[in-house]
């Protein structure tokens, strides 16, 4: 299926199967296209409603293309990228959960991007705190091994991106690719807690990711809009755990965390307000923080298999966030990734 013959599917409310949509995708990210040609497709898409089977074809080229990180050991290989698009403008919950877990014990290849649609993305905030964003694929994989966490900045591991990246821009509304950021880890991590806008979607990326032989996954979203496990709502998650696929609620008390009436103090305006509150939560000196924290990187740390079940990982992070040494990791994941720079 070509490009013109996809635009007149998606227009008519035609969903594309998994085979089309890897055709399509391969005609999109290598610039056979045009923009306004990937425009109409992006939004027709977006307009009809997207199906599995396309995230599915998505998702498979996009893996296909990017520049790999090798690790060699994936047992405990795991991710904390989500979908973004939740609109909170809340500090960086997943960076900060990431680092915890490698506390813990665990290899985070942490995938993100500069924020679109909140004021600081992970590469933003990492940036900030004085990551080195321009790593070689070999020297991210060297991060992860030797300090338990690397940075993959996506537009460098995603050169393809650049294709599509001006129609994105241009039309300015979410598209598919806000969903096929976190499905398309270079590292193939088989382990992920992933956030999303809205936990409508949580039964087809449970779907996806079970097709493209995930091993253990976590899909989060919350009542009050957050794409995180909250701190002031309900939150659904969907387990994909050995082939097996459950949905369930939690609340923060189910962890012996306060319910807190908001999250609005977790809201920053810049990169700068991100990294001083994240660095207060891995410090423990913001309790809010530091509990939301404590969730999120509870779900990772369950996720790469390191506990037995979600309640014992909180408990693990909420350890390691009182010990204070996941500032310290903080800051060799800053050392090294400048002494490879040079």
């Amino acid at each position: 299926m070509d490009i013109r013959a996809a635009i007149k599917a998606v227009t008519s409310h035609a969903d594309l199967d998994t085979d089309q949509m890897i055709s399509v995708m391969r005609e999109l990210m290598s610039g056979q296209s045009t923009d306004a040609q990937n425009a109409a497709f992006l939004v027709g898409l977006q307009m009809k409603g997207v199906k599995a089977s396309e995230i599915l074809g998505g998702a498979t080229v996009m893996r296909e293309l990017a520049t790999k990180v090798q690790i060699v050991d994936h047992l405990h290989l795991v991710d904390t990228c989500g979908t973004g698009g939740s609109g909170s403008n809340k500090f960086n919950v997943s960076t900060a959960s990431a680092i915890v877990a490698a506390c813990a014990g665990a290899k985070v290849a942490k995938h993100g991007n500069r924020g679109a649609t909140s004021k600081s993305g992970s590469a933003d905030v990492l940036e900030k705190a004085g990551v080195n964003l321009t790593l070689s694929a070999e020297d991210v994989a060297a991060t992860i091994e030797q300090v338990g966490i690397g940075f993959m900045f996506a537009p460098a591991h995603h050169s393809a991106m650049r294709h599509v990246i001006t129609a994105r821009k241009e039309i300015g509304v979410r598209t598919v690719f806000n969903l096929l950021g976190p499905l398309t880890n270079p590292a193939g991590a088989p382990n992920q807690v992933i956030g999303v806008f809205d936990a409508s979607w949580i039964p087809s990326l449970l779907e996806v990711l079970k097709e493209l032989g995930s091993s253990h996954v976590l899909i989060v979203a919350a009542e009050d809009g957050l794409d995180e496990i909250s701190i002031a709502a309900t939150s659904t998650v969907g387990e994909l755990r050995d082939g097996k696929v459950s949905v369930y609620s939690v609340e923060p008390t189910d962890f012996g965390i306060e319910r807190y009436a908001d999250y609005s103090m977790l809201q920053i305006g810049s990169a700068e307000e991100s990294l001083v509150m994240l660095k207060d939560a891995l410090g423990n000196r913001n309790q809010a923080a530091a509990d939301i924290v404590a969730l999120n990187a509870g779900a990772a740390i369950y996720a790469a298999n390191l506990t037995d079940d979600l309640a014992a990982g909180v408990v693990k992070a909420q350890s390691i966030l009182q010990s204070g040494e996941a500032l310290d990791k903080l800051e060799q994941l800053v050392e090294l990734s400048q002494l490879l720079k040079k």
